[in-house]
């Protein structure tokens, strides 16, 4: 199906099912232990055997020698697989950090061999046998500060702009000129990264937890150098990935290879500390904003640029992206600068560029507010825009920013802030509210899928789409159900499974519009296989309550399939027609804290997002996403930061114990609001992306919200205690 003209009415527009709170259908094996994730796969072949990785102890430079007799005579050694017996490996489309290390290293905690067991203790024992000698580098790169003096333009990301800037801000009588700083993060997502691999004879399977297996199955043969025909990949449940899984790293590839060399199925699970420093992370950026405004607070010159580090090769943090859409003004400029670090590889993280782009530009803009006198909400209206302020200036399919502003405002009864810093407290807490805007692209990607009619009539859903925890079995059973007039409960889904037809998975809030899109095609021709075999001639028809019915005649939809099965595939391509306008999604954040006027220690007391994202196609699912995302920018804001040895270039609190991410004690009542809208270009289904715009801007509102308690602008995240300890109002 080619979607080329805006959707009109069709049978997603009856809303019987798709728009419906309706519980996760997969719900009840999540709870009951049966949904089985990569990490619990212990039986899914037999004979499996247990690898367990060396990792390296420098960040950069060589092996020099490797001392494998003791771990090889160590109860239980099957193989040990090292760069020198492994074979090729190569390096996929997607991560830039080779899964096997040596001689050269790239990075800390890179793996420089793995050591295959009968059980994975005796693997682990044998693992820490392997004496490496190494040669360390005495020039690595650890410092973003320190290499912000030698970057480049990093690759297709040049600069851009409209405009004269330099001038329109010069000449601006008001104007804020501020640098910002957002650390390393890392997506601390609950499942580990794990893999079974096994081979038959030269086709390889393997069962792990990616969120796509396009991607992955691409990368796997890349690496591998065989044809990606010779591969399957299975993953139908991922217990949280955030981008951090979206294709294969390394616990896939040494799976692989030690299987290969074994002869014998391997699984390889890696341990907390070595998925931080082996896998990848949210770069660190430094971000300088300009804003230049008339005294009336229309913005004429707006300027961002924003320095990250990578690993050679590597993509740069597109901090800037944010700015590109967001506000109005003529005079625009962008600039992103990469710097070559020796740490492990930056890479996607949810909402990747919108999310410390916007904890900067959103404190940017509330200081404008300040200068200018204007609440903050009011300088976002005033700044809003239905088309885009840069060329090609093509108009927003939907924006609804404005509507978000107004109702947030209202119904966290914003009028109740207090314009002046400092000025309302709770006994001895210090009591601030703040905002900020959210923008997130509305992508889509071709999907396909395949839907069965059994002659029990219960309809099978079949697309290699994955689920992260996200609602992705429910909407495509939601989408099926509308589509073919069946209860919830008769459709089923299978999911994450190369073998089935390839979706766009689960990166960059495109999973549910595409997957869904690609769902209701397949439904499409089944709907058509049925009417012809039912005797429905070009008529309009309508399939309800397990009946299909034109207005001459109703037949039941169990006697289209009582001499068989029905089967129809399809996918929904997107064409060139839909980028003639600009796709995006909306939103807004508010948040109120209050912040100890004794310790500095702050708390988030209550948080609003009001949303503006197409068809919400489920409110439950939609408003768990956005509470998530809500969660973690509290995590981004006041306490997540990967801190750097920046002797020895690794990341120091590398588990859960001492990488803090928000608890249930962190985090107060959250509302969700979701504008109802659809958007019928975006795809047959009418809806957009909604996981990561509610990440987006959180950051920014609880840090406005610290500076109206407090009076004390903080422009380098974490929020933490140690940068308002000192700046505080003196306690009552």
């Amino acid at each position: 199906m080619k979607f080329d003209t805006p959707a009109t009415n069709n049978p997603i527009d009856q809303l019987r099912v798709v728009g419906k709170p309706v519980d996760r259908v997969e719900g009840v094996l999540k709870v009951t232990g049966t949904a089985r994730y990569a990490f619990e796969n212990h039986d899914v072949v037999p004979n499996q055997a247990y690898g367990c990785i060396v990792a390296s102890g420098i960040a950069k430079g060589r092996v020099e020698s490797m001392d494998l007799a003791a771990a090889s005579e160590a109860p239980g050694v099957i193989a040990i697989v090292t760069a020198k017996n492994a074979g090729p490996v190569g390096v996929g489309d997607f991560y830039v950090a080779k899964a096997l290390g040596g001689p050269e290293i790239q990075h800390y905690h890179q793996a420089v061999a793995v050591v295959v067991a009968t059980t994975f203790e005796q693997a682990r024992a044998a693992s820490k046998l392997v004496r490496v000698a190494y040669s360390r580098s005495e020039d690595g790169a650890y410092d973003l500060s320190s290499a912000r003096t030698s970057t480049i333009v990093p690759r297709n990301n040049p600069d851009s702009g409209a405009g004269d800037f330099a001038a329109a801000f010069a000449s601006a009588p008001v104007q804020v000129d501020q640098t910002y700083t957002t650390p390393d993060q890392t997506h601390a997502m609950m499942e580990p990264h794990a893999t079974v691999a096994a081979w038959d004879g030269d086709r390889l399977t393997i069962w792990t937890s990616v969120q796509i297996i396009k991607w992955a199955l691409r990368d796997m043969a890349k690496i591998l150098g065989i044809p990606k025909e010779k591969i399957r990949i299975i993953s139908p449940y991922i217990g949280g990935g955030f981008g951090g899984k979206a294709s294969v790293l390394s616990d896939a590839v040494l799976a692989a290879l030690a299987a290969r060399e074994a002869g014998r199925p391997v699984k390889v699970a890696l341990a907390r500390p070595e998925m931080i420093n082996n896998t990848s992370h949210r770069p660190a950026t430094i971000q300088r904003v300009r804003l230049g405004a008339d005294r009336d607070g229309r913005i004429t010159a707006i300027g961002h640029e924003s320095w990250s580090g990578n690993l050679a090769g590597g993509a740069a943090e597109r901090a800037t992206l944010p700015t590109v859409s967001l506000y109005a003004g003529a005079n625009r400029m962008l600039r992103l600068r990469l710097a070559t670090l020796d740490l492990p590889e930056g890479n996607a993280m949810r909402a990747p560029g919108e999310t410390p782009g916007m904890m900067a530009l959103e404190i940017a803009m509330d200081e404008l507010a300040e200068q200018l006198k204007i609440d903050p909400v009011q300088l976002r209206l005033l700044n809003d825009t239905q088309t885009e302020p840069a060329p090609p200036h093509r108009q927003f399919s939907t924006r609804r920013l404005a509507d978000c502003l107004r109702t947030g405002a209202e119904r966290f009864n914003w009028s109740r802030r207090a314009a002046q810093p400092g000025q309302l407290r709770d006994g001895q807490w210090l009591i601030g509210m703040g905002m900020a805007c959210a923008i997130r692209g509305d992508n889509v990607t071709d999907s396909g899928a395949r839907v069965r009619l059994g002659v029990d009539g219960k309809l099978t859903v079949e697309t290699d789409m994955t689920d992260l925890g996200t609602g992705t079995y429910t909407i495509l059973a939601q989408t099926a159900a509308e589509m073919m007039g069946l209860p919830l409960e008769h459709v089923s889904v299978r999911l994450g499974d190369s073998s089935f037809p390839e979706a766009p998975g689960s990166l960059g809030q495109r999973g549910a519009n595409s997957s869904t899109s690609g769902v209701y095609a397949a439904c499409v021709k089944l709907r058509e296989l049925v009417a012809k075999r039912l005797g429905f001639d070009n008529q309009p028809l309508d399939f309800k309550d397990g009946e299909v019915s034109s207005s001459s005649r109703r037949a039941p939809l169990l006697r289209a399939v009582a001499l068989g099965e029905l089967v129809a595939e399809d996918r929904v391509e997107f064409g060139a027609s839909r980028d003639r306008l600009a796709h995006q999604t909306f939103g807004t954040h508010f948040v109120e804290v209050g912040v100890s006027a004794s310790t500095g220690e702050v708390r988030v007391r209550r948080m609003l997002s009001v949303c503006a994202a197409g068809r919400i196609l489920n409110p439950k699912t939609a408003r768990s996403q956005v509470i998530g995302a809500m969660t973690m920018g509290v995590g981004g804001a006041l306490m997540e930061e990967l801190s750097i040895d920046k002797r020895h270039g690794f990341f120091v609190n590398h588990d859960l114990a001492s990488y803090e991410v928000p608890v249930h004690a962190d985090i107060p009542v959250q509302e969700v609001i979701f504008i109802d809208e659809t958007d019928p270009t975006s795809s047959p289904m009418k809806a957009k992306g909604v996981g990561e715009l509610g990440i987006c801007g959180v950051g920014a509102a609880i840090a406005n919200a610290v500076y109206n308690a407090t009076g004390t602008r903080i422009r380098d995240y974490p929020l933490t205690l140690d940068k308002l300890v000192g700046n505080l109002p003196p306690p009552m």
